[in-house]
């Protein structure tokens, strides 16, 4: 398999360990595209820890030149930015993109030029079940219509650092929980684009981005990154929890958001897929 990976950030990396780590047999060739100064880093990273990823790899610095390395399949790691400026140019050139970063797409406008692009470049969004699960079986549902979907993001206050949630209260003084936000997953996703891919990833899946009902909580007590959703629908009722740890290097990202990408990279090169 030929891989792209745009992104050279946590995410990237911790990706790029596993696959050098876990994978049976090396990719046939991995390229990464990154910022130009995070270009020598990424090369000699590729060169040392992570050369059991693939037997060839190379660094560019523009969507052409990754282009240009005829990936099978490319996936995003690198944010908002990144969708908006790259992804677009991969899909019409006929590549499978894997996005990370789900939340870009309550961009509505963005939202329906990914999904003509695939369809221009007869190619796939595809987008992974990140840190949440159920989503296979929300989808599913989610054909007949009728859905109520409700999510709860808690998170420790910290995880919020950086966000419009600083203005709201004093995250190191914070002692119990505390609800900063309440609306629909597309407001969720736009002013906490870093925080609230969940909630993008259960709109898209299920009632959309109006219908879905957002709670983002800040809980000194979280015992890590904790996403609770109650789905009704005319075919099942369901209430998932999920505590995930949270990345040590980016505590607003949960690490099975990378084994989630992992499982992509998997089901695309194995004999069975899951």
């Amino acid at each position: 398999m030929r891989l792209g990976l745009i992104g050279f950030g946590n995410i990237a990396v911790t990706l790029l360990g596993q696959l050098a780590g876990t994978l049976d047999t090396p990719l046939e060739r991995l390229t990464v595209l990154c910022l130009p100064d995070s270009a020598d880093e990424a090369s000699a990273r590729l060169a040392g820890e992570f050369a059991g990823a693939a037997r060839e790899t190379a660094v560019v610095t523009d969507v052409q030149a990754l282009l240009a390395d005829r990936p099978d399949m490319v996936v995003e790691c690198a944010g908002h930015a990144a969708v908006v400026a790259h992804v677009p140019p991969v899909l019409r050139a006929g590549t499978d993109v894997v996005i990370v970063s789900i939340g870009a797409l309550a961009d509505a406008p963005l939202e329906q030029e990914l999904r003509n692009a695939a369809a221009e470049g007869k190619a796939r969004l595809i987008l992974p079940a990140g840190a949440v699960g159920g989503i296979d079986l929300l989808a599913a549902i989610g054909q007949a219509g009728g859905l109520e979907v409700r999510y709860r993001g808690s998170k420790p206050p910290l995880a919020w650092s950086g966000t419009p949630a600083e203005a709201l209260m004093d995250l190191g003084a914070l002692r119990e929980p505390k609800t900063f936000f309440t609306g629909t997953a597309r407001e969720a996703a736009r002013a906490y684009p870093k925080n609230a891919n969940v909630a993008a990833t259960l709109a898209l899946a299920g009632a959309g981005f109006e219908a879905t009902h957002v709670e983002l909580i800040a809980d000194p007590a979280a015992p890590g990154n904790v996403h609770e959703y109650s789905v009704v629908s005319p075919l099942a009722k369901y209430t998932m929890r999920i505590e995930n740890l949270p990345s040590a290097a980016n505590a607003k990202t949960s690490v099975s958001t990378v084994y989630s990408v992992l499982r992509e990279i998997r089901n695309r090169i194995g004999p069975v897929s899951i």
